[in-house]
């Protein structure tokens, strides 16, 4: 079915529409938004820099794709999409790991005037099937089996897709599965269009993806992004500058979130070279930066962390490295400092679905500046700090962060979502609480929802975790709000124990807020000690699942 996506349809208070408009069009004027589209760039990258590899590292389908033979493959499997029957504005769901199938299939989807869904691959049957009923998806594209994941068996327990279902299921694989109302094979997919199948006209200014939150607090909300937004994502991605094409990138980020999606797709514009996981392995990801001598690194805290400790164990050199750019979930300081002792430059950055990268750090900046904030406003976008009445904050004053800029998507699926979202003159409310220096660097402090409010008091769940890391006992750790009659509520830790170790107990953590320096309501109240937490693809913690262990003592 054809997706309702236009500004009138997204945004139906018409000053917010006119606001949108206003935005969009100072971005066309700027030469911010311009005409070509993803695949305009793609059938340029293809005529200039032909042999360009993307390598898709997996132990399943591992592959190595020029750009040539990505153009050509887009097309074809585009004509076999209009072939299907796909009309511009059509939603095409694609639930893959970083595989050669993917890069094909997202800017297939383009080709043919459709808007793709990304899904994370590792998204169970319920999250899968709630997005596909959300997005209104004709098409749903998957593998019949990745690792231990066995798709057909998911799509069973799809109401979705079984039944009297009309989404058609294309399966990357060797077998289709009995339950599905309506499945193909992706070869028979790709054999339904040949050259006589005449692809559309494109607008740079239309819908091109749903992307859809990792919905830690709440239901996943659905972010549409156009052509042009993407695109001026791409152009300006710290971790591989339009401008710096000689960088060999490692990226271990999923293509369904939208990190690694401008991953994947990101070579397009900025011809660096990209190696991509399909599964996380430091094993794996030591011989990849050694082997293709990566010299920068995109990746999660977690994934830095765990290189790093095999480096300091002595398991692996990573001498090629230079340079780390890490975000997508709370940066401790600390963990900027190791890195800089081992010789890589890591700058924090900040960014999410909705925009994608709106700050980040230089690395050249001094090492406090990288180490304790998110950076400055990338290019062209702008950030303001607000009080509750919408005033604006003054520096060091700690708000929520608004944001504007070429990045920013046009607006949630669900017109509620976008009254609340967006305020006057096209600012997006991000819900993320930061501060800006003199300097105007934006230091992110917490979400609004994961601030701690003990006895009236506003305690950063960042800060405390940033302090909890510094004990050597403790490899990760979650600080949460625990109910309370007295005081509302008290600050909980949930701690990962470092290897070899025992968690600290309270008194001895008290004793290492104490060290630090730290305000004693700021310390941990009690602390839980867990094999793991929680996570998102793209690694932020579901604070949501901890702070439900206190209605659940179970």
């Amino acid at each position: 079915m054809t997706a309702a996506l236009g500004l009138d349809d997204l945004f139906p208070d018409p000053a917010q529409a006119r606001d949108r408009r206003a935005q969009l069009a100072r971005w066309r004027a700027a030469g911010l938004h311009d005409a070509e589209t993803l695949p305009d760039a793609l059938a340029r990258a293809a005529r200039e820099q032909p042999e360009l590899e993307i390598h898709l590292h997996s132990a399943q389908r591992p592959g190595r794709l020029p750009l040539a033979d990505l153009h050509a493959r887009a097309t074809r499997l585009a004509r076999g999409l209009v072939g299907s029957g796909v009309r511009p504005g059509d939603v095409i769901a694609i639930q893959l790991p970083n595989w050669e199938e993917t890069a094909v299939a997202y800017l297939a989807t383009a080709i043919a005037g459709a808007v793709f869904v990304p899904i994370v691959h590792i998204y169970g049957p319920r999250e899968t099937d709630w997005i596909l009923r959300a997005s209104g998806a004709r098409m749903f594209l998957c593998p019949d089996r990745w690792h231990t994941i066995d798709y057909l068996q998911r799509i069973a327990r799809m109401p979705a897709l079984t039944g009297a279902a009309d989404i058609e299921v294309v399966i990357v694989g060797d077998k289709l599965p009995d339950a599905a109302a309506r499945a193909v094979a992706w070869e028979a997919l790709e054999s339904r269009g040949d050259r006589s199948v005449e692809l559309p006209r494109l607008d740079a200014a239309d819908p091109l993806l749903i992307v859809y939150t990792s919905g830690t607090t709440s239901d996943p909300k659905g972010a549409v992004h156009s052509h042009q937004t993407l695109m001026a994502e791409l152009r300006n991605m710290p971790q591989a500058p339009v401008d710096e094409p000689e960088r060999v990138t490692l990226q271990p980020w999923p293509a369904g979130h939208i990190g690694g999606l401008c991953a994947l797709l990101g070579p397009i514009l900025t011809r660096a070279r990209a190696i991509m996981l399909d599964r996380w392995d430091a094993h794996e990801a030591v011989e990849l930066i050694e082997s293709f001598g990566v010299d920068t690194l995109c990746a999660a805290p977690f994934h830095v962390s765990v290189l790093l400790d095999m480096r300091d164990a002595g398991a692996a050199r990573l001498e090629s490295l230079r340079r780390v750019v890490s975000g997508g979930a709370g940066v401790p300081p600390a963990l900027v400092e190791r890195a800089d002792a081992a010789g890589w430059r890591m700058v924090r950055c900040y960014g999410s679905t909705e925009h994608p990268t709106a700050t980040s750090g230089d690395h050249d900046d001094a090492l406090e500046a990288r180490a304790r904030t998110d950076g400055i406003a990338c290019p062209h976008s702008e950030v303001r700090i607000a009080r509750p009445d919408g005033s604006g904050a003054a520096i060091g004053e700690a708000g929520e962060v608004w944001l504007r800029g070429p990045e920013l998507f046009l607006g949630y699926t669900d017109p509620a979502a976008n009254a609340e979202a967006f305020a006057p003159d096209g600012w997006f409310r991000s819900g993320d609480v930061g501060v800006l220096d003199a300097a105007g660097r934006l230091t992110i402090t917490d979400r609004i929802k994961d601030v701690i409010i003990r006895g009236g008091e506003n305690i950063s769940s960042l800060e405390v975790e940033d302090l909890l890391q510094r004990h050597p006992a403790i490899a990760e750790a979650a600080a949460v709000g625990m109910p309370d009659p007295r005081y509302g509520e008290r600050v909980c830790a949930f701690v990962v124990p470092a290897d070899g170790c025992q968690a600290p107990d309270i008194d001895e953590l008290i004793g290492h807020f104490e060290a630090l320096g730290a305000a004693r309501q700021k310390t941990p109240e009690r602390v839980v000690a867990v094999d793991d937490l929680p996570r998102t693809a793209s690694g932020k913690v579901r604070k949501q699942e901890l702070r439900a262990r206190f209605d659940d003592p179970s």
